[in-house]
């Protein structure tokens, strides 16, 4: 599964985006560190590895809903800027 730990302090939130079994706790040992999320920063930063991720797609992983909500954003940019370029 590709989903979210919780990283940061008390009140001061910071998640990494993480491949880890679904049966694992939330903040347990994860297989792999895919990207991180700081929903502090004005606004949110989302950092992503897209390569890592579509391989774990490929290997069957699920991404939770935060997680797929993400990369429908990330490949909306995308296209923006692909279309921006061509003009």
């Amino acid at each position: 599964m590709i989903r979210l730990a919780r990283t940061g302090v008390k009140k001061k939130p910071r998640y990494r985006v993480v491949v880890i079994d679904k049966a694992r706790a939330r903040d347990g040992r994860f297989v792999e560190i895919v990207g991180h999320y700081n929903p502090q920063a004005n606004p949110a930063q989302i950092e992503l590895k897209s390569e890592r991720i579509e391989y774990w797609l490929g290997k069957g992983a699920q991404p939770s809903v935060t997680v797929r909500s993400f990369l429908r954003r990330k490949k909306a940019a995308v296209k923006t800027e692909t279309a921006e370029q061509a003009e």
